[in-house]
């Protein structure tokens, strides 16, 4: 398991009078094991800073690192074993013309596994899928089993942090909840370390220990679930997004 740590990260995109600060001094830690939840709007910053820890955007600076690996502009063959990313659009993270089986063939063949074949069909085991699905192509699947696929992409390497960028939102609600659980169940069988991107506080108070609330590229707000579930915000925006997910006021009874 690896941990994670964030200091005074700062993104932006563009130079000079095109600058777009995109995040600002975000501070925060997950410990190993844990899951850790990053809220906010649309816009708000949230999934740059996951963007900015795979090395997919450049320019940041601060300190970052996962374990005992400090993060700088290039990440070494080491971290993309250890840390893996779960997107958003299960339709658009797969490959159209690649099955199941050639999707984790490379990903276990990259990452320098010999027995491919029966890791294969143990991914596919702890993601739900059985050994049917295993030479589908991504059309012939529904956007439920593609997210698996993705998971089970994403377990391939036998990371020890997984990111989540809104891992449930592009699916129907029918079964949110069954990826969800298998998240859940995934992090505690492979002691696991997620740091998860969600717009809804109700996800990330089903998934994660503590959550931080943010705001036009800010951090406003560190809280754990349980005083989220409590309904007891210190900030005003938070309070916001609490009222906006749950749909319940504790004051509203009380002036009624």
């Amino acid at each position: 398991m690896s941990n994670i740590h964030i200091e005074n990260l700062n993104v932006w995109f563009g130079e000079h009078e095109e600058r777009v600060d995109a995040v600002k001094g975000a501070t925060f830690d997950v410990p190993s094991g844990a899951s850790f939840g990053l809220v906010g709007e649309s816009g708000s910053g949230k999934s740059t800073i996951l963007r900015a820890m795979v090395g997919l955007v450049p320019t940041w600076s601060g300190n970052m690192s996962v374990g005992e690996l400090e993060l700088g502009k290039k990440r070494p063959k080491a971290f993309y074993k250890d840390v893996q990313m779960v997107f958003q659009d299960p339709y658009a993270s797969l490959h159209p013309r690649h099955s199941v089986d050639q999707m984790l063939g490379e990903t276990l063949s990259l990452h320098g596994f010999k027995d491919i074949d029966n890791r294969i069909m143990q991914l596919l085991d702890d993601v739900g899928l059985g050994p049917a699905f295993r030479f589908r192509y991504p059309h012939q699947l529904s956007g439920g089993q593609r997210q698996r696929v993705a998971i089970a992409r994403a377990l391939a390497p036998k990371p020890t942090v997984i990111l989540l960028d809104e891992p449930t939102s592009a699916l129907d609600v029918s079964v949110q909840a069954e990826v969800l659980n298998l998240l859940a169940d995934l992090r505690e069988e492979h002691k696991l370390t997620y740091l998860m991107v969600s717009h809804n506080l109700a996800v990330v108070a089903h998934m994660c220990d503590a959550t931080a609330v943010m705001k036009n590229g800010e951090i406003v707000e560190v809280m754990t679930v349980e005083d989220m579930r409590a309904m007891k915000p210190k900030h005003p925006y938070t309070k916001h997004l609490l009222d906006s997910s749950f749909g319940y006021r504790p004051d509203a009874e009380q002036s009624a």
